[in-house]
């Protein structure tokens, strides 16, 4: 079990991203950064491109990964998936989604919940 927070969240996006290239995404980018902040995940499904936020936790004694995910936050994701749309072309579809990953036990028994579209965009 990890034992700090830095990582606990990268052992989080590492199962995200091998969820995401098992279930069919091309991962495009992982921890992009702007000078708004950093986006987790970008991944391509289908022609949709989706930003990925990764919510890592080991209890839900203060609640589950996904309640994490607070207006204030869900703002400054469409901002920072609007300002890579601005800086990079893409003509399809967009979603930004949630991957919740609750770890109580060995790596091999996470718990991983994937909300496409969580936050309307």
């Amino acid at each position: 079990m990890p034992k700090d927070n830095l990582t606990l969240g990268v052992l989080g996006e590492d199962l995200a991203t091998e969820h995401l290239v098992s279930t069919g995404y091309e991962i495009i980018a992982r921890n992009h950064k702007s000078a708004l902040g950093e986006i987790d995940i970008i991944a391509k499904r289908g022609g949709i491109l989706v930003f990925v936020e990764v919510k890592t936790k080991t209890s839900n004694f203060f609640g589950r990964p996904e309640e994490m995910v607070t207006p204030t936050k869900q703002v400054k994701l469409k901002n920072l998936t609007n300002d890579y749309l601005s800086k990079n072309s893409h003509n399809g579809p967009v979603r930004i989604d949630v991957i919740a990953v609750n770890i109580n036990s060995p790596r091999d028994h996470a718990n991983i919940k994937h909300f496409d579209d969580l936050i309307d965009f």
